[in-house]
């Protein structure tokens, strides 16, 4: 009877919690770690100790102790929740494991102190390496080394048993640096003095000239704005105009007076954070509010603020990591060591950013509009008696209008009326009421004078008198207040926004919460308070930050050869191309950090290399070698910009407009370019001398680009370009011929070719020819060309030497940088 007593109390007693030791860690091991330990955590969640489990993943704590109902781990392997049942390959869980895990967690998941984890496996990729400045090789050819970049090349040349080209003839070089460093061709009088000038340094003289001209700030301008997705519209359908052109402003002047890369690098990211912010540093920050903005009725504003971050966080990762951290957004990278959870860690540092319009006028400004805008408001509400219009009034207007009534109105008012209410901008608000208010007029009057008493006439007529004389004083006030200019900035909220992971990229699916951190693969931030965006643009201007240096350098080198030496530039991860010169790559990164980051410097020991110097002719002894010129054994011959085609075309003409900064202006373009925008809009060009600025000031609608920038290739603005394509078509040509505005440039260059040519054709065909391409025509070409003109003669000596003039501006040459 004992030994029965014995046992009934035994089974009384409750079961002993399961071991994780014993029983828990293995059947995570089993089943779980291959994709959630050291070497892969899917999802950002590792379960390989009992304090990955606690802390979680995307979706937040996977278990919560005392709570097995509730957590996260069990709903996987059941599925339940709309999961997908987990592990998704192997065998599964069986009921027992599965009892055993959910009495673990409601037992209080304990596990014992000080366990051991294995450390997460760190990236041996080489662009996540520290930056090492190799010794400089020796080559054979010392004769043809003019800076340490020239070993770099020449040592790699050499083991292929392949030596660099000449150097170019002094005209093709000089037109060549020109070119890359101010976006303008030489004048045959610089040309002339380059030729004439036979000191030793004539060329580093010309570089430096070149150099210090406000043009060089505009060209490497134009290469960032293209990687700040900079427009002057909002984008999306609508895409009503914005005014930003003072963050372009900026950049100008931030390279024309070297302003060094990491200062630049952080007033774009955080100027508003630096202490004592200047204006100049807050404009500054426009570099991330080029994103789009949807501006239709019904959207969601919330989804599209967070498209505004997702935009941010892709461009900081392509224009200052050279990454493609936007694979992140929707779940783990999958070549990459980063993880969608660090995704939103970097989405954390923008997260708590507001998007002001900043006001730029001076003092008086402010105080002169604030005194008229007092005046205005007395004169609108004394008008108001008498004008009743309302938003209501006007919409009724509108609706009321017959077709004979709305062909009546004026061809302006009638176009407005076409364009949806949402889409209207301003002044075509503004003059749609103003129609509105002169029908209204008229009606004001005609029942004056329908009225059977004369008193009825008189006060109706005295009525309008003063509606007339008020609205002429409104009309005056409203055109002497100041025009001050506006751009757009971004702030620190006041009140942090919190930040979760957002499941499947949905910003409805919120997942853990986060806070701003930097990808673990690269090193640390360094601890200094609150994490925010000037935290993270030192972190990314850190000397032991591997990447920002190396993508700059990269990015320098490929506006000067085509392509970079890493020549997916935007992609420096695992899928991306390996550097050609890998050590060259560490030289240069290394050597801008030890300047300082001083870009000029960078330019100049570039464009000063033998290796930059050398011909652009084909060598058959290296193209079976080397077909695509990745080894350098010649320079490259390409295309120019679309914004640089009309440049040159300007300088040639004469009718250049050198004038650098001011808002953007309207070359002329075709018509019928809005025939398939959602908003019907006008182009009015540009007169006077504003009609001949610069490409780069010409007016960018995203929804509808100037077609003499897209038949070149400028990329859309809708987001970050790192590359710009280099197309070969038709269109071209026939833009280059036929074009209304490049027609008015052959026309100026006729004109110039006449009055500064001399007296004789010959001479007049050889200046013609230098003012395009800097070199002097070959006999054929000067033939082919005196026929031309020959031929043409007879329809008068203006048109001919346009004919000619638009032959000169379709050369290949004249739009190619050799």
């Amino acid at each position: 009877m004992i030994p029965l007593l014995f046992l009934g109390v035994c089974s009384s007693l409750p079961a002993a919690a399961p071991d994780y030791a014993r029983d828990i860690k293995p059947l995570m091991a089993s089943h779980c770690t291959s994709c959630h330990g050291a070497e892969k955590q899917r999802a950002s969640l590792r379960l390989d100790s009992a304090d990955g489990m606690r802390k979680g993943g995307n979706r937040g704590p996977a278990v919560i102790p005392g709570d097995s109902k509730s957590s996260v781990l069990l709903k996987a392997i059941a599925g339940a929740d709309k999961f997908a049942p987990m592990p998704p390959k192997g065998p599964r869980l069986t009921e027992v494991e599965i009892a055993l895990l959910r009495d673990w967690i409601d037992a209080g998941a304990r596990a014992p102190s000080g366990e051991v984890v294995t450390q997460s496996v760190t990236s041996r990729h080489w662009a996540f390496q520290p930056i090492v400045r190799s010794a400089l090789p020796e080559v054979k050819a010392t004769d043809r080394v003019r800076n340490p970049i020239d070993r770099f090349i020449l040592a790699r040349l050499e083991r292929e048993k392949i030596s660099l080209s000449p150097e170019a003839d002094r005209v093709t070089l000089l037109r060549r640096v020109s070119l890359d460093l101010t976006g303008l061709p030489p004048t045959p009088q610089e040309v002339d003095a380059f030729q004439a000038d036979t000191a030793p340094d004539a060329y580093e003289k010309a570089v430096d000239r070149l150099l210090a001209s406000p043009h060089y700030g505009e060209r490497r301008a134009r290469h960032w704005l293209d990687l700040a997705r900079y427009a002057d519209s909002n984008g999306y359908s609508i895409d009503a105009p914005r005014s930003i052109w003072k963050y372009r402003d900026w950049v100008i002047d931030a390279f024309n007076r070297n302003l060094p890369f990491d200062q630049f690098v952080t007033e774009q990211l955080a100027g508003d954070l630096l202490p004592n912010a200047t204006l100049e540093q807050r404009i500054a920050t426009g570099f991330h509010r080029n994103t789009s903005l949807n501006q239709e009725g019904g959207i969601d504003v919330e989804q599209f603020r967070v498209e505004a971050i997702v935009d941010r966080v892709n461009t900081t990762g392509s224009v200052f990591l050279g990454l493609t951290v936007g694979c992140c957004q929707c779940h783990d990278h999958k070549f990459d060591p980063l993880s969608q959870r660090e995704y939103y860690q970097l989405f954390a540092f923008f997260n708590n950013s507001d998007d002001p319009t900043l006001e730029l006028g001076d003092p008086a400004q402010k105080r002169k509009r604030l005194q008229l805008t007092k005046e205005i408001s007395a004169v609108e509400k004394r008008l108001h008696t008498l004008d009743r219009y309302t938003p209501e009034k006007l919409e009724r207007w509108e609706g009321s209008l017959s077709p004979e009534s709305r062909a009546s109105l004026p061809a302006s008012i009638q176009h407005i009326l076409t364009i949806a209410v949402n889409g209207r901008e301003p002044d075509q608000q503004e003059a749609l009421i103003a129609a509105y208010r002169r029908s209204e007029q008229v009606s004001h009057v005609v029942a004056g004078l329908g009225q059977p008493l004369p008193f009825a006439a008189t006060a109706h007529a005295s009525a309008l008198d003063a509606r007339l004389r008020m609205e002429k004083r409104l009309a005056q006030l409203n055109r002497e207040l100041p025009d001050i200019p506006t751009t757009l900035v971004v702030n620190e909220c006041t009140t942090p926004r919190a930040t979760t992971v957002m499941l499947a990229g949905d910003f409805l699916r919120k997942g853990a919460t986060v806070s701003p951190d930097t990808p673990s693969v690269l090193p640390p931030m360094k601890p200094n308070g609150t994490p925010n965006r000037l935290e993270l643009a030192r972190w990314l201007v850190d000397p032991a930050n591997p990447l920002t240096a190396r993508v700059a350098v990269n990015r320098f080198w490929q506006d000067y050869f085509g392509l970079g030496i890493v020549e997916t530039d935007n992609d420096f991860g695992t899928r991306g191309t390996l550097p050609s010169h890998p050590e060259l790559l560490d030289w240069l990164a290394g050597e801008f950090i030890r300047t300082g980051w001083d870009v000029k410097a960078m330019q100049r020991l570039i464009v000063t290399s033998a290796t930059y110097r050398q011909s652009s002719n084909t060598r058959p002894e290296s193209m079976s070698i080397d077909p695509r010129n990745r080894l350098l054994a010649r320079q490259a011959r390409v295309r120019l910009d679309a914004e640089v085609v009309r440049d040159v075309a300007l300088a040639s003409s004469g009718l250049l407009n050198p004038k650098v900064g001011g808002p953007s202006v309207f070359p002329p373009q075709p018509t019928g370019v809005y025939a398939f925008t959602q908003v019907p809009r006008t182009w009015k060009a540009s007169t006077g001398r504003d009609r001949y600025r610069r490409g780069m000031y010409t007016w960018f609608w995203r929804s509808a680009p100037h077609p003499g920038l897209t038949v070149f290739d400028a990329p859309d603005a809708s987001t970050t370009c790192t590359r710009r394509n280099r197309s070969n078509t038709p269109l071209q040509a026939l833009t280059l011929l036929n074009d209304q505005g490049f027609y008015e440039l052959a026309q100026g260059l006729a004109n110039r070719i006449m009055k500064e040519g001399g007296n004789d054709d010959d001479s007049r065909l050889a200046y013609g020819f230098r003012l395009c391409v800097a070199r002097q025509p070959k006999p054929a070409e000067r033939e082919l060309l005196a026929g031309l003109l020959q031929q043409e003669s007879g329809r008068g000596e203006v048109n001919a030497w346009t004919t000619v003039a638009r032959v000169l501006l379709n050369l290949d040459e004249f739009i190619t940088r050799e």
